[in-house]
């Protein structure tokens, strides 16, 4: 099975090494800039001469912004905008072109209704010091050395890393991995390159293939499965909270920048900056490494893994549990859990958005019209059932995983809800203890209306 795959390394420049990588990081920036307002230019003067009443057909010509177009312009002009251009490879110029073709496509799409999800906007001019400098590379040599701690790069040349990258090497040695490319970038302090990578991965079959496990993520609990276990929730960005309030009174104090009076920042604020931005790399690096041990021991260990398609833009419009919700990264764990399955031959299961699985009892399987988020302990007046209210979730969504077989990949009938849970008219299919449901359990659809889907197959 073949899959592109990211490697990540950090690395460990020199005060040289890092002047040429930030003067590449410039170039592509440079190069960014000037194709867009070029093409913003063309725009304005079309837009202005519409307004004069002139035809289309009298308009100033429009021009192309693919990247073999805006790649054409560049080199035709780059003596007159960048005359220092033979300092930097190619690829830093086509970064920034690149970059901007891909940002110009998505937003026309997104105007056309072509491309789905959130509106995409125009794209911005990029600052030198609120951008985040990078620059990729796609041709000339890219290579890890023979010694696993040093890799090669176009005009950078051989740049030693902070880690071993043996991983990358080992599959490069067998010939089962490809370089596609490497993208050089700064992140929390610290400059780290990222090899784009065509792996062929072996066939791999998790340890109990047949076992279904249902997870509910929450804050209180990171993870309550379907087995009982429960992941506690480690909560870096609330321990980390007073150090990082410190610093952020520390960078106040200093003089900052200042883009109305054009003011730049003073040496000591860029310094208590960067120990803000290490701080927040920390947080981020221990929240990252906490999912990726969850989501990889579930992926290797459980055939069939079903979780709930979360609003997670709509959960953070609570002011009261934004930042608990966002540390935690609910759809970064749906997201690893997406291809992690595939790589490991099982599957995932994603609930629909209304599916009840809290509000439904794991025992009888009656739902509730309400149910507070205060009720941590949830009681079945049919059955009389009192359990964990996660953990009724987590057992219902495991349960959903024998509907998905029976239904196939089509909709699962009755057991979808809409946008408000109803009793009325409720069909409730009793099954003894510690087996799947059977029938047709849930809410009645409107009459007349289709059912929803309750689980689709991620992909």
């Amino acid at each position: 099975m073949k899959t592109i795959q990211a490697y990540r390394f950090a690395l460990d420049l020199t005060a040289g090494q890092e002047r040429d990588v930030s003067a590449h990081a410039g170039a592509a920036r440079v190069a960014h800039n000037w194709a867009l307002a070029r093409v913003k230019a063309v725009m304005d003067q079309r837009a202005a001469e519409r307004t004069y009443g002139l035809s289309d057909d009298q308009l100033t010509p429009t021009v192309s912004w693919t990247l073999p177009a805006l790649r054409k312009a560049w080199n035709a002009s780059k003596e007159q905008v960048a005359p220092w251009w033979r300092e930097c490879s190619k690829e830093a110029f086509n970064t920034g072109l690149d970059a901007l073709a891909r940002a110009l496509k998505n937003w026309a799409d997104s105007r056309n209704g072509k491309r789905a999800g959130r509106p995409v906007g125009f794209p911005r001019f990029k600052s030198r010091r609120r951008s985040t400098p990078s620059v990729r590379f796609t041709t000339g040599a890219i290579r890890v050395e023979p010694d696993r701690m040093h890799v090669v790069l176009p005009r950078l040349g051989r740049l030693k890393l902070h880690e071993s990258a043996r991983k990358l090497a080992r599959r490069l040695d067998n010939g089962t991995a490809r370089i596609l490319s490497a993208t050089v970038r700064r992140d929390g302090g610290r400059w780290h390159v990222a090899f784009c990578v065509e792996v062929e991965r072996a066939e791999r079959a998790p340890a109990r293939p047949d076992a279904v496990v249902g997870v509910d993520v929450g804050i209180t609990h990171l993870a309550v499965l379907s087995t009982g276990e429960l992941v506690d929730n480690p909560r870096h960005l609330l321990v980390a909270q007073a150090q990082l309030r410190a610093l952020s009174r520390t960078l106040s104090r200093k003089i900052g920048p200042d883009r109305r009076t054009g003011r730049r920042a003073s040496k000591r604020w860029q310094r208590a900056a960067s120990w803000l931005g290490r701080a927040h790399a920390r947080v981020a690096n221990l929240r990252r490494d906490g999912l990726h041990k969850l989501t990889t021991r579930l992926a290797r260990e459980y055939g069939t893994v079903v979780v709930e398609d979360l609003n997670v833009a709509g959960m953070l419009a609570n002011r009261r549990l934004a930042r608990h919700i966002a540390d935690a990264g609910f759809a970064e764990i749906r997201r690893q859990l997406a291809y992690k399955t595939e790589w490991n031959g099982g599957r995932l299961l994603v609930a629909d958005r209304w599916y009840p699985s809290s509000k439904t009892c794991s025992g009888c399987g009656a739902a509730k019209a309400k149910l507070a988020l205060s009720e941590r302990e949830y009681h079945c007046q049919a059955c009389g059932l009192a359990i964990d209210r996660d953990r009724n979730a987590a057992l219902n969504l495991a349960a959903l995983a024998a509907e998905f077989d029976t239904a196939g990949s089509g909709p699962v009938a009755a057991r979808g809800a809409d946008q408000k849970t109803r009793v009325r008219g409720q069909v409730a299919v009793k099954r003894e203890p510690g087996t799947a449901f059977a029938g047709q359990t849930g809410t009645v659809p409107p009459q007349g209306g289709a059912t929803n889907r309750v689980l689709t197959r991620a992909h």
